[in-house]
């Protein structure tokens, strides 16, 4: 299962069927668990655990030290699911001590060419980041999300479940959970009630979501009327995880 140009330090933790191919390099302090087919030329450095049925193309960088200047060598972590699919020449780097000391990536998401996840990032399941989208360090994307080609987010921005961004945008605020925006810099263009259905979300849900949008986004009231005029309006669980996703905000939302 392991070509034999590939070098893999004798630390280093894989499971029995583990596939590398040429050329590939996995350092110490890496764990490797089943199912996962590891591409050629991919370098992947440690402390990193990666998880079940993973694939990682060419040329991938998984778990380098990260980019911020303050990193000194410390021994920080990166932290992969199962069954993600990791793309050409993406690059994935550990936290810093200076937060969580660790990046944490979920299960089942799509990173496509090129991509690149920052320190201390925390992405959820089930996202896709397009060719070249960036995250910059201590971003947060909720389950669902999806980032358009060439896009990218600002340092500590959060982006909420279901919400997708358009290519070449530029996130610099917080993106709440179920919307659409698009643009540099960005701003919000509707419900992603596409996305909802194909989900199956229910017909009420999304009504109530649209409803939540539009007093948010299109009636002139500020925020916080906008917040208690839907807590007051609906108890949906999905608009109460609209409004969650507002709640949590520290840099303000994209509005």
């Amino acid at each position: 299962m392991i070509h034999p140009t590939a070098i893999v330090d004798p630390t280093a933790q894989l499971a029995s069927d583990v596939e590398v191919g040429p050329f590939s390099v996995i350092g110490p302090d890496v764990e490797i668990d089943a199912g996962s087919v590891i591409g050629p030329h991919v370098v992947i450095k440690g402390p990193t655990r990666i998880g079940k049925r993973n694939r990682i193309f060419q040329f991938a960088s998984v778990g380098e030290d990260c980019q911020d200047k303050k990193y000194a060598g410390e021994s920080t972590r990166l932290e992969i699911g199962d069954d993600n699919v990791i793309r050409e020449s993406v690059t994935l780097h550990r936290g810093t001590v200076q937060d969580r000391g660790v990046t944490t990536i979920g299960s089942r998401n799509l990173f496509m060419a090129y991509s690149h996840v920052g320190h201390d990032c925390v992405i959820g399941d089930d996202c896709i980041l397009a060719n070249q989208a960036t995250l910059a360090g201590h971003v947060k994307l909720g389950n669902f999300a999806i980032l358009g080609g060439l896009s990218a987010i600002h340092q500590f921005c959060h982006m909420g479940e279901h919400a997708m961004v358009g290519g070449c945008s530029a996130i610099t605020k917080d993106v709440p959970a179920f919307i659409m925006v698009s643009g540099n810099p960005a701003s919000p263009h509707g419900l992603n009630s596409i996305g909802l259905k194909r989900r199956g979300f229910s017909d009420e849900g999304v009504r109530a979501l649209g409803e939540a949008y539009r007093l948010v986004y299109r009636k002139g009231l500020t925020l916080e009327q906008a917040v208690s005029e839907i807590e007051s309006r609906f108890s949906l669980d999905e608009t109460q995880r609209f409004l969650d996703s507002i709640k949590v905000s520290q840099r303000g939302i994209i509005r």
